[in-house]
């Protein structure tokens, strides 16, 4: 079981950009995760909790939270895991048509964030980030705004002001796509290329990336278009890049495409349903992700409230329906996979819960381990060893 938990781990430091002898001695040493949720804070959440996960029962354990951020909903963790970046989602800061990032340190042994910096995202509503793989610029998804930005990241953590911002135009189908809505941003394994959801437009934009200067740039071709009126949401790659997925919110499916990874050119191999056979389709979805092992793949259903999992075909890259399994909850959002693949937490928004499943290894078929922890609001989950990166 080590042996093949261990081969996981060794993909995603691949895939992620860790140092890959300190990852894997960090987790054979390591006896929890640390936990970071993102959440709403229109309610009753004050902003970013802390838990710890115990590697051994699934059981979660509250340890903290950092209040007095606004609408932390999105997290991305940076590769030296010293520092946390959150979105502030929302329609208005500093007096204009903007969201935010904030900036955080984590330290080193209790795993407390302590506030570094802000800066405007450019766009109204930010909803989606990530931090490239040599650590010096924050990418982010502007949803409202329809626009995306890269932050420049000092060595300190904090952020600087966006080097680079680019607003998408355009419309599609529905009331709802009207305008552009850019709902998340992924970089490729080699950071080359930024690929962007877009659930106004129904289409997947591709960015060339300087990875020095910041800049995004649009690539040749600069997109992929779904069909009308699916409103691709978040997005994944598989962790050889031959292959990528992205979840479409509006129309509840799933577009497997391959991935040129010298191009930054996507090509449509196949469309899945995320509801099971003879269901309508009520609801929508909200995230998709690649298990670390590159065998299975995972989305989560609003509304119907379930994670739907595929197995993913290593030559082909297409997918094959497993299993639905219940949130034990309302309203779905992101969910968390643990750096090993040994378990995915469900983060379920309207019952304020976090719900812990065991993934088999074998199948990639999900068990609830009976522990779970209340959360106000939760939208995202991002989990790391609690045994600091080197320096």
């Amino acid at each position: 079981m080590f042996e093949l938990m261990r081969a996981c781990l060794v993909v995603s430091c691949l895939v992620w950009g860790f140092p890959m002898a300190v990852a894997v001695g960090a987790e054979k040493d390591n006896a929890e995760y640390r936990v970071y949720v993102g959440t709403y804070t229109d309610g009753d959440s004050e902003g970013i909790y802390r838990l710890a996960l115990d590697r051994s029962t699934g059981r979660l354990t509250r340890q903290g939270v950092v209040s007095g951020v606004t609408n932390p909903s999105f997290l991305a963790i940076h590769p030296n895991r010293r520092f946390l970046y959150a979105v502030n989602e929302v329609g208005k800061f500093r007096g204009k048509s903007s969201g935010a990032v904030s900036a955080f340190a984590i330290d080193g042994k209790t795993g407390d964030l302590k506030f570094l910096n802000q800066h405007p995202s450019g766009g109204a509503a930010p909803c989606h980030l990530v931090v490239n793989r040599s650590g010096s610029h924050v990418l982010v998804a502007n949803y409202t705004g329809g626009s995306v930005a890269s932050l420049p990241i000092a060595k300190d953590g904090r952020l600087a002001p966006a080097v680079s911002f680019i607003q998408h135009t355009g419309s599609s189908v529905l009331d709802r796509q009207q305008g552009p809505h850019a709902h998340s941003i992924n970089l490729d394994d080699q950071n080359r290329y930024a690929v962007v959801a877009d659930l106004g437009l129904d289409q997947v934009l591709v960015y060339q990336f300087d990875s020095g200067t910041g800049r995004l740039t649009a690539n040749t071709p600069p997109s992929t278009t779904v069909v009308a009126g699916a409103g691709p949401r978040h997005f994944d790659f598989h962790p050889n890049h031959r292959y990528a997925y992205v979840i479409n919110e509006i129309n509840l499916t799933i577009n497997a495409f391959a991935y040129d990874a010298r191009r930054g050119v996507l090509k449509q191999l196949q469309t899945v349903r995320t509801l099971p056979a003879g269901v309508e389709n009520t609801g929508s979805t909200a995230d998709v992700q690649v298990h670390p092992s590159g065998r299975f793949l995972y989305g989560s259903n609003r509304g119907h409230d379930s994670i739907v999992v595929f197995a993913i075909d290593q030559n082909t890259g297409k997918l094959t329906y497993v299993e639905h399994e219940s949130t034990g909850g309302r309203t779905p959002r992101n969910f968390g996979l643990d750096p090993a693949g040994e378990f995915l937490l469900a983060a379920n928004q309207s019952t304020n819960s976090i719900v812990v499943f065991r993934i088999d290894p074998r199948s990639g078929a999900l068990t609830p381990t009976g522990h779970q922890s209340n959360v106000p609001s939760p939208v995202c989950i991002k989990m790391i060893s609690s045994v600091p990166a080197s320096r």
